[in-house]
């Protein structure tokens, strides 16, 4: 079924974000790239992930409480 989403997008020409299989974008990120956007500055999805991986480590880190994946993965 996959393959025929993707041959639908390449006809109609839509370009979607490739993830490894078992990772998507959850609210943190989403958040992240909303804000580097609007902020002008341009963060490869590598990084950014790194970037909120660290931010929920800390929050985890100092309040001991884990945050929900649905927020964070």
């Amino acid at each position: 079924m996959d393959f025929l989403k993707k041959a639908a997008a390449s006809v109609s020409g839509e370009k979607k974000e490739q993830k490894p299989a078992g990772e998507s974008k959850d609210y943190g990120d989403k958040a992240f790239a909303a804000i580097s956007k609007q902020s002008g500055h341009k963060v490869d999805d590598k990084t950014a992930e790194k970037i909120t991986d660290g931010a929920r480590g800390l929050y985890e880190k100092f309040s001991g409480k884990k945050v929900d994946p649905k927020y964070s993965n």
